[in-house]
Parts: structure tokens; C-alpha cells; sequence
């Protein structure tokens, strides 16, 4: 007997497994983000797939009802810094999974600055280690808000939270190697 209360899968697997393009798309896109596996990809190009689809409804809808989805597909896509304030529906249809996978934790603690590598971001994540907005979080695929940007930082119970500990200083050191280039 199944629980009732099972989870259903959040992604949808592709339609046709082994196309060369694809795959070598996908490659880039798991090395760029340091994603652990293909399903965290999928689970995103699900995520932008949905938010296209209602997109295109939308298009196509008239009325009050529509007009409320509209703003509501909007806002969201906005506060989470996929979009920028004043945008329109096909800029929805014009997003890429980069504009997604630009926004997970994992990517923004790494491009703070807070981690060396993208790799070692992901770590710190799982960790334990990094915060947001005085929050824990341990899912590197977390979404963003753009309201939240300001609060990453290391977790106050970690020892990162220490400027002098040794890998922070490799980190810093890192930083501005990067920076004076």
C-alpha cells in the first residue's frame, strides 16, 4: 500500500534521452553551476517551463481574472530578481535557464565572494555554514529573493563568522586576486 501523502516528482525528465546537444548543453550547465545532478537541472527547467507556460496563457487570456494572474506571474518572477521592475509577458518567454540558476544560493554566495570555488559554496551551504537574513539555509538550490540579496552572509554559529579563520583568509586573499585582474 502507497502512503496517501507521497511526494510527486517536482521535474520533468527529457522527452528523449540521448541527444547529443542536450546533453553537451547540459554538460556546461552542470560544470558552470556545480549542480550535483542532472535532476537539479531538470528541477529548474521545469520551474522556467511553468513559468512560460503561464505566460503564454496569459497572452492569450482576457479579463479581470487574467489581469490579477498577470500581475501575480510578475511580481513573483520580480521579487525573486528573475526580472527586472518594470516588465512585460514576453520577457517571461524570453528567459533562459541561466536567469534561473543565477539566482540559487549556491551561485550568489559564490559570486559574493563568500566561497572560493563554486564547488566549496555548495559545501558551506550544506554545511551549515552560510545564512540568509539570520536564517540557516542548507539547500544550495534555494531561490533568492532580490530583497534577500543583502542578507547573505556566514552563519554567526560558524566558525567562517571568525575573519581570521584560515580558509576565510585564502578566500579573501582569492577575492582580490580576481579583483585586481
Amino acid at each position: 500500500m502507497g502512503d496517501p501523502k507521497r511526494q510527486r516528482k517536482k521535474y520533468e525528465t527529457p522527452s528523449h534521452p540521448w541527444i547529443k546537444e542536450r546533453l553537451d548543453r547540459e554538460r556546461v550547465l552542470m560544470k558552470k553551476y556545480a549542480l550535483k545532478n542532472k535532476k537539479e537541472l531538470w528541477k529548474h527547467e521545469t520551474q522556467l517551463k511553468e513559468f512560460r507556460r503561464r505566460a503564454r496563457r496569459l497572452l492569450a487570456a482576457r479579463g479581470k481574472q487574467a489581469e490579477i494572474e498577470r500581475q501575480q506571474l510578475l511580481q513573483r518572477l520580480t521579487r525573486l530578481g528573475i526580472l527586472p521592475e518594470n516588465a512585460v509577458l514576453d520577457d517571461v518567454l524570453s528567459l533562459t535557464i541561466e536567469d534561473i540558476l543565477e539566482r540559487r544560493l549556491q551561485t550568489l554566495v559564490y559570486r559574493k565572494g563568500l566561497a572560493r570555488t563554486i564547488r566549496q559554496a555548495r559545501q558551506l551551504i550544506v554545511h551549515g555554514h552560510i545564512e540568509v537574513n539570520g536564517q540557516i539555509i542548507r539547500s544550495p538550490s534555494y531561490l533568492v529573493l532580490k530583497e534577500e540579496e543583502g542578507g547573505i552572509t556566514y552563519a554567526k554559529t560558524s566558525p567562517f563568522a571568525k575573519e581570521s579563520h584560515p580558509e576565510r583568509v585564502v578566500i579573501e586573499q582569492a577575492k582580490q586576486a580576481g579583483e585586481a585582474q
